[in-house]
């Protein structure tokens, strides 16, 4: 016969149960001389006249249950990175040189040199008329390297430079002599922002832009590389102007002054404007110098 609390055991009982079964262990089970039952996860706590008689029960952790079949895991995410797409552009070899198809200011295509070693984009002086720059007194002058040496060249704002699907706004451009049949040369004002890769048995160039997503190894989107190459770019323009502007002050060359620091400004305007994005950007500072 049962205990008056039998109705609460088997209350605590199916208490008991339903928690031991998110654990793992062993349960006990004992009558006393009354007949109560009594249960434990402690054998010690069973009075020692009832453990020969007390029963065992293991108690197993409990399963999750499977995922409904119509119910698909998430797939996991990738953590391969994307391959960079590239622009391919068609190349022609001619005069010894690699010549690409360019679109000026969206109105003027011309086949211009590919040189990735060159600080700046040229075009000749028919091109620049062809485009319609005017130039007067207070056009830019940079120097260039011309027949006789450093020579004085002015230097204009080509609003768009297209080759193939690639486009780069406000490319800085020097108005230079160009050797017969050729009308202009693509340097690094327009290649700075891209990585160039010349396929010479194929005749293709393909260009990779160097932005991506903005993230703390790339500020703005942009590596080291070309946060460094950009301030060294300007500075070494700017030591540059400063020092053919002592000779033609040497000369006493006012024309040739005046417009050399027509250009210093500029250039001065440029590195400070580069200093204000990189310091929105998080640019590190050693990565300026």
């Amino acid at each position: 016969m049962f205990c008056l609390k039998m109705r609460h055991i088997i209350l605590s009982l199916t208490i008991l149960l339903g928690v031991a079964s998110l654990t793992y262990g062993q349960m006990y089970k004992w009558v006393d001389e009354k007949g109560c039952i009594h249960f434990t996860d402690d054998l010690s706590k069973v009075p020692e006249k009832y453990r020969r008689e007390a029963e065992s029960r293991e108690v197993q952790e409990e399963t999750p249950p499977p995922l409904p079949e119509d119910q698909p895991m998430p797939p996991a995410e990738s953590t391969v990175p994307e391959e960079p797409k590239g622009s391919e552009v068609n190349l022609i070899r001619k005069y010894g040189v690699w010549l690409a198809e360019v679109v000026l200011n969206e109105r003027v295509r011309r086949h211009f040199v590919v040189d990735t070693g060159a600080s700046f984009t040229l075009i000749s002086w028919q091109t620049a008329e062809d485009l319609g720059i005017a130039m007067d007194e207070n056009t830019l002058l940079m120097p260039a390297t011309g027949v006789s040496g450093f020579i004085l060249t002015p230097m204009v704002n080509l609003k768009s430079v297209r080759v193939g699907k690639t486009v780069s706004q406000d490319v800085e451009t020097l108005v230079h002599d160009m050797p017969a049949g050729q009308d202009g040369l693509l340097g690094n004002s327009f290649f700075n922002e891209f990585k160039v890769v010349l396929d010479p048995s194929s005749g293709k160039m393909t260009l990779f832009s160097l932005k991506g997503s903005s993230s703390p190894d790339r500020p703005g989107g942009y590596g080291r590389d070309y946060w460094a190459g950009r301030f060294r770019f300007y500075r070494e323009i700017l030591a540059e102007l400063r020092l053919r502007k002592k000779e033609y002050e040497d000369r006493r060359s006012s024309l040739q002054v005046d417009g050399i620091n027509r250009a210093i400004r500029f250039f001065e305007n440029q590195l400070n404007e580069l200093e204000r994005t990189a310091s929105l950007a998080g640019v590190p500072r050693n990565w300026r110098e």
